[in-house]
């Protein structure tokens, strides 16, 4: 008799009900980041409240089409794993640069079309550099990722950002008590209530923040019931040499971040990312970052902070993430509705960020696991990378006074962590090997590894 092939879990579809909770916990989880791009730039180019909140709106609504077609996938866009999209912090700075020097909105808008057109145009190239990503890379930058992202945590834990009540115990307490819940529900709950701990800890949360007064929902009324984004809504978009040059910078470190989120990802729902995978998965970064300089809105890549809710519930399918990219579109076209989201209290998402946050870190020392660290140098490679992460996390003005190209490379503590990893691992296990060097060598000089445990390589495909 036929059988029928077992579903792999990163395709099941779970029932409805679960999909909208899970796929609404995904959307609490990433949308204070979502929107903050677009409030930075906004703010700095001193836009009216009625532009801000275009571009709030086009954002959200970008952000869930680019959802769509990372996890759903067309033809050889998308990677087909549960990856969150949204706007990129790497390109903050050059795109206020951009925006306050003379060039404005259309400015921005033209150099992200072009950075988006190079990052296709340059998918199969990073997707055949997967080789150069084995457990003590990957490991490594997915360690950097979670602990790049507790400082944002730590920021909604006392506040947020400006906030006139920054660092006030009573915020510190609300998280607190979030952090509580969460852990409480995964420990004690059953099964599919552990699964969704942070949408209930947020829940809670802010059960308790309305009536101690943490909440403001004035905004709610101010919003419109239906938005509707279109193309060059701040004009044509202009295309100056500079910008566009600044813009393809942020490229290259945007394809070097969410390679490490998608290996990710990869990693903990067991499907891992091949170099046709890789390619595709950047080809659609690549397409909603030109979507989103036609629909005004800024460059898209993966997001770490979903990447940790993902290991943390062990919930693998991408129709989840897939939901959540529909709720955002709702969201993009229904701007009430994402009024009500944007009112949930900083302190109530930081309690449930510190979780999502630690499981990251968590999954990359699970990654490191994996490496054999006796009679090597691989150590070094861990050590000096995540202390290049760790510095612009640590010390964000650490870098101010060097050129601006540099700065948009070296800010990121994730990309500054990827390419130090990449490099030392390079200089360590793949350049000919030391006399008497723990590690042997293949033909041709190449180390193996530097006593790297033995893993399969995968089969070269086509890109």
């Amino acid at each position: 008799m036929a059988t029928t092939a077992p579903v792999h879990p990163v395709d099941e579809v779970p029932p409805a009900r679960q999909l909208a909770a899970f796929g609404l916990q995904h959307v609490l989880a990433m949308y204070a980041g979502a929107v903050a791009v677009p409030l930075i730039v906004g703010g700095a180019m001193k836009l009216p409240p009625a532009d801000l909140a275009y571009l709030i709106t086009a954002d959200l609504l970008v952000c869930g089409i680019a959802t769509l077609i990372q996890c759903i996938g067309f033809w050889r866009f998308g990677v087909r794993l549960p990856i969150m999209q949204g706007c990129t912090f790497a390109a903050v700075s050059p795109m206020v640069l951009i925006g306050t020097t003379g060039g404005g909105l259309p400015a921005i808008y033209g150099s992200v079309i072009v950075a988006g057109l190079a990052i296709m145009l340059l998918a199969p190239v990073f997707g055949r550099l997967l080789r150069f990503f084995p457990p003590l890379v990957t490991g490594t930058v997915i360690l950097i990722i979670g602990i790049s992202l507790l400082p944002v945590a730590g920021n909604w834990v006392a506040g947020g950002s400006g906030a006139e009540d920054f660092g006030e115990p009573k915020n510190i307490a609300l998280a607190a008590f979030v952090l509580a819940v969460v852990v409480a529900v995964q420990r004690f709950a059953p099964a599919f209530l552990s699964r969704v701990a942070v949408l209930i800890g947020i829940a809670v949360g802010l059960a308790v923040a309305v009536p101690l007064g943490f909440t403001d929902f004035s905004g709610v009324g101010d919003a419109d019931w239906v938005g509707i984004s279109t193309p060059f809504h701040f004009g044509a978009p202009s295309f100056e040499a500079s910008a566009i040059v600044s813009m393809l910078v942020v490229a290259l470190v945007t394809m070097t971040e969410t390679t490490g989120d998608l290996i990710a990802v990869g990693e903990m729902t067991e499907r891992r990312v091949r170099p046709r995978s890789l390619a595709d998965g950047l080809r659609a970064d690549g397409l909603s970052t030109v979507l989103g300089g036609v629909f005004n809105t800024f460059p898209y890549t993966a997001y770490a902070q979903n990447v940790g809710l993902v290991g943390m519930t062990r919930v693998r399918s991408r129709w989840v993430v897939a939901t959540a990219g529909g709720i955002l579109v709702l969201l993009g076209l229904l701007p009430k509705l994402g009024a009500v989201v944007a009112a949930i209290p900083a302190p109530v998402l930081g309690g449930a960020g510190l979780v999502m946050f630690g499981t990251v870190t968590a999954s990359g020392l699970r990654t490191l696991a994996e490496v054999d660290f006796k009679g090597n140098d691989n150590l070094t490679v861990v050590a000096v990378s995540v202390a290049m992460g760790v510095l612009p996390v640590g010390v964000p003005t650490v870098y101010d006074q060097f050129p601006d190209w540099f700065r948009t490379v070296m800010n990121s503590g994730i990309s500054a962590g990827c390419v130090t990893a990449i490099v030392l691992n390079l200089l360590f296990n793949h350049l000919p090997s030391r006399a008497g060097a723990a590690g042997g060598a293949e033909p041709g000089g190449l180390a193996l590894g530097g006593g790297q445990k033995s893993v399969e390589q995968p089969r070269e495909e086509t890109v």
